[in-house]
């Protein structure tokens, strides 16, 4: 059985399942550090909610990545945060902080919807979405085999995170956690109705190095590209182990 740890730093709260916790939870706090000294005299990087301009030689790392990602998406880089760092902490607690390639030494990095991981087994993720009907009855299988992945959540109606739109959820399968995390906002920010939910699918599933998705608004899911296996859900603690999202722009 797995166990998970929750994590605090900042205004963020993680839950993470790694041999290699000490490394992860110290890369979350070098990359966040990173992240908010660029930004201090970068403001037009935080606050900017459509893409930017390419950035300086100098721009750190997880800034180019979040750049890229929000480009893609067609929104902001801060929309790219917490899948990122995520990420990040997973690659370097399966290389074991030696800048190997990745093994499979398990590592899972979880920030209020936005996930990373690296599995050794097969893991069941349950599916919040806030939406009565389906609350609580349905999950993914993920295989290890289908890892490393990122599976990134947004909604207009849940969490702390800025959405445009009226979505109850949106959920993107990548490779990238950042592509991911800023195309799940992407999508939460063009849903208004139902009606929309079959475009949003074709928009985003056209984004290249997005896998797959998921849209729920009210009791209408919408689903493209190679998403997991869909379960029905059978873990009874499944709301105790939500986790609340990092704030969009909160540095």
């Amino acid at each position: 059985m797995r166990s998970f740890t929750r994590f605090s730093h900042r205004n963020a709260d993680y839950r993470i399942a790694s041999e290699h916790l000490s490394l992860v939870t110290d890369t979350i706090i070098k990359q966040r550090d990173i992240l908010e000294k660029f930004i201090q005299t970068n403001q037009g990087f935080l606050n900017s909610l459509t893409p930017i301009a390419p950035l300086p030689h100098y721009t750190p790392h997880i800034a180019k990545i979040m750049q890229k990602a929000g480009n893609a998406a067609d929104v902001g880089p801060m929309a790219a945060v917490a899948g990122t760092i995520a990420q990040l902490a997973v690659e370097m607690g399966v290389s074991n902080g030696d800048g190997g390639s990745l093994n499979k030494t398990e590592v899972i990095v979880e920030n209020g919807g936005d996930i990373f991981m690296v599995l050794n087994k097969d893991l069941i993720l349950g599916i919040h979405s806030g939406v009565e009907a389906l609350e609580g009855k349905l999950a993914f299988r993920i295989k290890p085999e289908n890892t490393p992945l990122a599976v990134c959540s947004s909604s207009s109606t849940m969490g702390h995170s800025l959405s445009l739109g009226d979505c109850n959820l949106a959920t993107i399968f990548s490779k990238s956690g950042a592509l991911a995390d800023a195309a799940a906002t992407r999508a939460c920010n063009l849903i208004k109705s139902k009606h929309d939910i079959q475009r949003i699918l074709d928009n985003i599933s056209a984004i290249p190095g997005i896998l797959g998705l998921m849209i729920i608004k009210g009791d209408n899911v919408g689903i493209a590209g190679n998403i997991p296996e869909i379960i029905s859900n059978a873990d009874p603690e499944m709301m105790n182990k939500i986790t609340r999202s990092l704030r969009y722009n909160s540095f």
